[in-house]
Protein backbone atom coordinates (compact mmCIF):
# COMPACT_ATOMS: atom_id res chain seq x y z
CA UNK A 1 0.00 0.00 0.00
CA UNK A 2 1.39 3.38 -1.02
CA UNK A 3 1.78 6.29 1.37
CA UNK A 4 -1.13 8.05 -0.36
CA UNK A 5 -3.37 4.97 0.04
CA UNK A 6 -2.41 4.73 3.69
CA UNK A 7 -3.35 8.38 4.24
CA UNK A 8 -6.69 7.84 2.48
CA UNK A 9 -7.41 4.77 4.62
CA UNK A 10 -6.51 6.70 7.78
CA UNK A 11 -8.79 9.56 6.74
CA UNK A 12 -11.69 7.14 6.27
CA UNK A 13 -11.16 5.79 9.79
CA UNK A 14 -11.22 9.36 11.14
CA UNK A 15 -14.37 10.09 9.11
CA UNK A 16 -16.11 7.01 10.49
CA UNK A 17 -15.19 7.97 14.04
CA UNK A 18 -16.62 11.47 13.58
CA UNK A 19 -19.86 10.05 12.13
CA UNK A 20 -20.25 7.64 15.06
CA UNK A 21 -19.65 10.54 17.48
CA UNK A 22 -22.45 12.46 15.78
CA UNK A 23 -24.79 9.49 16.29
CA UNK A 24 -23.86 9.36 19.97
CA UNK A 25 -24.45 13.10 20.37
CA UNK A 26 -27.96 12.61 19.04
CA UNK A 27 -28.68 9.70 21.42
CA UNK A 28 -27.32 11.51 24.48
CA UNK A 29 -29.12 14.70 23.54
CA UNK A 30 -32.52 12.99 23.34
CA UNK A 31 -31.99 11.02 26.56
CA UNK A 32 -30.86 14.09 28.51
CA UNK A 33 -33.30 16.53 26.93
CA UNK A 34 -30.32 18.51 25.63
CA UNK A 35 -31.74 19.85 22.38
CA UNK A 36 -28.60 21.83 21.53
CA UNK A 37 -26.76 18.50 21.46
CA UNK A 38 -29.42 17.00 19.21
CA UNK A 39 -29.18 19.99 16.89
CA UNK A 40 -25.38 19.56 16.71
CA UNK A 41 -25.86 16.14 15.08
CA UNK A 42 -27.60 17.72 12.05
CA UNK A 43 -26.79 20.28 9.41
CA UNK A 44 -29.00 23.39 9.81
CA UNK A 45 -31.04 22.58 6.67
CA UNK A 46 -31.43 18.86 7.46
CA UNK A 47 -34.74 17.00 7.33
CA UNK A 48 -35.91 14.07 9.46
CA UNK A 49 -38.66 11.51 8.88
CA UNK A 50 -39.60 10.28 12.36
CA UNK A 51 -42.94 8.61 13.11
CA UNK A 52 -45.69 11.14 12.46
CA UNK A 53 -43.17 13.97 12.04
CA UNK A 54 -41.51 14.85 8.75
CA UNK A 55 -39.66 18.11 8.31
CA UNK A 56 -36.78 20.39 9.33
CA UNK A 57 -34.77 20.25 12.53
CA UNK A 58 -36.45 23.09 14.42
CA UNK A 59 -39.76 21.25 14.08
CA UNK A 60 -38.14 17.93 15.00
CA UNK A 61 -36.79 19.35 18.25
CA UNK A 62 -40.18 20.86 19.10
CA UNK A 63 -41.81 17.48 18.35
CA UNK A 64 -39.26 15.60 20.48
CA UNK A 65 -39.66 18.08 23.35
CA UNK A 66 -43.41 17.46 23.40
CA UNK A 67 -43.00 13.71 22.93
CA UNK A 68 -40.59 13.42 25.87
CA UNK A 69 -42.46 15.80 28.18
CA UNK A 70 -42.86 14.13 31.58
CA UNK A 71 -40.53 11.24 30.72
CA UNK A 72 -38.95 9.83 33.89
CA UNK A 73 -36.33 7.72 32.14
CA UNK A 74 -35.03 7.56 28.57
CA UNK A 75 -32.35 5.37 27.00
CA UNK A 76 -31.08 4.96 23.46
CA UNK A 77 -28.64 2.12 22.80
CA UNK A 78 -26.85 2.22 19.44
CA UNK A 79 -25.80 -1.05 17.83
CA UNK A 80 -24.57 -2.01 14.36
CA UNK A 81 -23.41 1.02 12.39
CA UNK A 82 -22.72 0.44 8.68
CA UNK A 83 -21.02 3.41 7.01
CA UNK A 84 -20.80 3.39 3.20
CA UNK A 85 -18.99 6.27 1.51
CA UNK A 86 -20.42 7.55 -1.76
CA UNK A 87 -17.78 10.22 -2.32
CA UNK A 88 -15.24 12.22 -0.33
CA UNK A 89 -17.95 14.20 1.49
CA UNK A 90 -20.99 11.87 1.40
CA UNK A 91 -21.79 8.77 3.45
CA UNK A 92 -24.88 6.56 3.74
CA UNK A 93 -25.17 5.30 7.30
CA UNK A 94 -27.48 2.63 8.75
CA UNK A 95 -27.48 2.37 12.57
CA UNK A 96 -29.51 -0.09 14.63
CA UNK A 97 -30.95 1.19 17.91
CA UNK A 98 -32.95 0.18 20.96
CA UNK A 99 -34.93 2.95 22.67
CA UNK A 100 -36.83 2.89 25.95
CA UNK A 101 -38.70 5.58 27.85
CA UNK A 102 -40.95 5.59 30.90
CA UNK A 103 -43.53 8.27 31.61
CA UNK A 104 -46.88 8.77 33.36
CA UNK A 105 -50.05 8.48 31.28
CA UNK A 106 -52.07 11.60 30.56
CA UNK A 107 -55.73 11.74 31.56
CA UNK A 108 -56.75 11.36 27.93
CA UNK A 109 -54.56 8.27 27.52
CA UNK A 110 -55.95 6.70 30.70
CA UNK A 111 -59.47 7.00 29.32
CA UNK A 112 -58.46 5.17 26.14
CA UNK A 113 -55.71 2.81 27.25
CA UNK A 114 -57.12 1.65 30.58
CA UNK A 115 -56.16 1.86 34.25
CA UNK A 116 -52.40 2.21 33.93
CA UNK A 117 -50.27 4.74 35.79
CA UNK A 118 -47.22 4.62 33.54
CA UNK A 119 -46.31 3.75 30.01
CA UNK A 120 -43.09 1.97 29.12
CA UNK A 121 -42.31 2.44 25.45
CA UNK A 122 -39.61 0.19 24.07
CA UNK A 123 -38.69 -0.28 20.45
CA UNK A 124 -35.99 -1.53 18.12
CA UNK A 125 -35.29 0.09 14.81
CA UNK A 126 -32.78 1.71 12.48
CA UNK A 127 -31.68 5.19 11.58
CA UNK A 128 -31.03 5.43 7.84
CA UNK A 129 -29.01 8.61 7.33
CA UNK A 130 -27.45 10.68 4.62
CA UNK A 131 -24.33 12.22 6.20
CA UNK A 132 -22.55 15.08 4.46
CA UNK A 133 -19.26 16.75 5.30
CA UNK A 134 -19.55 20.53 5.03
CA UNK A 135 -16.79 22.91 6.04
CA UNK A 136 -14.96 19.93 7.53
CA UNK A 137 -17.91 18.81 9.67
CA UNK A 138 -19.79 15.52 9.24
CA UNK A 139 -23.49 15.77 10.17
CA UNK A 140 -26.89 14.40 9.17
CA UNK A 141 -28.48 15.95 6.07
CA UNK A 142 -31.47 13.58 5.92
CA UNK A 143 -32.77 10.83 8.17
CA UNK A 144 -35.39 8.09 7.96
CA UNK A 145 -36.29 6.41 11.26
CA UNK A 146 -37.50 2.83 10.70
CA UNK A 147 -39.29 0.73 13.32
CA UNK A 148 -38.57 -3.01 13.24
CA UNK A 149 -39.98 -4.17 16.58
CA UNK A 150 -41.85 -2.77 19.56
CA UNK A 151 -42.75 -4.07 23.02
CA UNK A 152 -46.51 -3.54 23.08
CA UNK A 153 -49.64 -5.33 24.24
CA UNK A 154 -50.13 -6.73 20.74
CA UNK A 155 -47.92 -7.93 17.93
CA UNK A 156 -47.00 -5.09 15.54
CA UNK A 157 -48.39 -5.37 12.01
CA UNK A 158 -45.67 -4.62 9.46
CA UNK A 159 -48.37 -3.34 7.08
CA UNK A 160 -49.68 -0.90 9.70
CA UNK A 161 -46.85 1.32 10.86
CA UNK A 162 -49.05 2.84 13.57
CA UNK A 163 -48.99 -0.53 15.35
CA UNK A 164 -45.45 0.35 16.51
CA UNK A 165 -46.71 3.15 18.75
CA UNK A 166 -48.13 2.58 22.21
CA UNK A 167 -50.72 5.31 21.70
CA UNK A 168 -52.19 3.94 18.47
CA UNK A 169 -55.65 3.87 20.07
CA UNK A 170 -55.79 7.66 20.26
CA UNK A 171 -54.38 8.44 16.80
CA UNK A 172 -56.69 10.17 14.35
CA UNK A 173 -57.47 8.60 10.97
CA UNK A 174 -55.42 11.37 9.33
CA UNK A 175 -52.33 10.59 11.43
CA UNK A 176 -52.71 6.86 10.78
CA UNK A 177 -52.92 7.43 7.03
CA UNK A 178 -49.89 9.74 7.07
CA UNK A 179 -47.74 7.31 9.05
CA UNK A 180 -48.74 4.35 6.88
CA UNK A 181 -47.87 6.33 3.75
CA UNK A 182 -44.22 6.63 4.76
CA UNK A 183 -41.19 4.35 4.24
CA UNK A 184 -41.40 0.99 6.00
CA UNK A 185 -38.97 -1.73 7.01
CA UNK A 186 -38.64 -4.47 4.37
CA UNK A 187 -37.02 -7.91 4.31
CA UNK A 188 -35.61 -7.34 0.82
CA UNK A 189 -33.73 -4.75 -1.20
CA UNK A 190 -36.83 -2.58 -1.20
CA UNK A 191 -35.84 -1.49 2.32
CA UNK A 192 -35.08 2.27 2.53
CA UNK A 193 -31.46 1.49 3.52
CA UNK A 194 -30.88 0.51 -0.14
CA UNK A 195 -32.29 3.77 -1.53
CA UNK A 196 -29.75 5.55 -3.72
CA UNK A 197 -29.48 8.46 -3.56
CA UNK A 198 -31.02 9.00 -0.13
CA UNK A 199 -32.89 12.31 -0.29
CA UNK A 200 -35.65 14.06 1.61
CA UNK A 201 -39.20 13.53 0.32
CA UNK A 202 -40.50 17.10 0.28
CA UNK A 203 -44.02 15.97 -0.67
CA UNK A 204 -44.23 14.28 2.72
CA UNK A 205 -42.79 17.36 4.40
CA UNK A 206 -45.67 19.39 2.97
CA UNK A 207 -48.16 16.67 3.90
CA UNK A 208 -46.86 16.78 7.49
CA UNK A 209 -47.34 20.57 7.59
CA UNK A 210 -50.95 20.12 6.48
CA UNK A 211 -51.45 17.39 9.08
CA UNK A 212 -50.18 19.58 11.91
CA UNK A 213 -52.36 22.39 10.62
Amino acid sequence: MSTEQQMQALQRLLDKDEIRDSMCRYARGVDRGDWDQVRAAYHPDAHDGHGDYKGPIDGLIEWLDQRFAGVDNSMHFLGNCLIEFAGPDLALVETSFVSRRLRPLSEEERKTLGPKDQMCREGWGRYVDRFERRNGNWAIAYRICLRDWANLDERPDMNDLTSFTSTRAILSDEVRAFMNGGPASRRDRGDPSYQRPLRADFDRVEACKQLKG
